[in-house]
């Protein structure tokens, strides 16, 4: 598992990242998101997922928290990004070091 990386969005998003080496698994909506991602966990140690996909997975995401690997990210879609991705880093960073050392809030 070292090192694989993938991304899990709508095609046009994730296109850009197949000519940068990372395995693409499109997905139109949460449910085949949710389905790809169960599939690629234990092959991929890290795994982007578009904010549009993550925002809705929120509590099936919630679950891979607690392990290791995959370390599961949410990023922005081409259409720009909604703050759910910094939303949940803040969270992490709280979670795991008990202050926001990042955003001062």
């Amino acid at each position: 598992m070292t090192g694989k990386t993938a991304i899990v969005g709508d095609g046009d998003s994730i296109t850009v990242f197949k000519a940068a080496g990372v395995a693409t698994f499109p997905a139109e909506n949460e449910a085949k998101a949710r389905d790809v991602i169960r599939k690629i966990a234990k092959t991929y140690s890290v795994i982007f997922v578009t904010e549009e996909l993550a925002r809705p997975l929120t509590d099936f995401l919630k679950r891979f928290d607690e392990e290791p690997y995959p370390v599961i990210l949410s990023i922005p879609s081409k259409a720009g990004s909604s703050g759910y991705g910094m939303e949940t880093l803040k969270s992490a960073m709280e979670r795991a070091l008990g202050v926001d050392i990042l955003f001062n809030d």
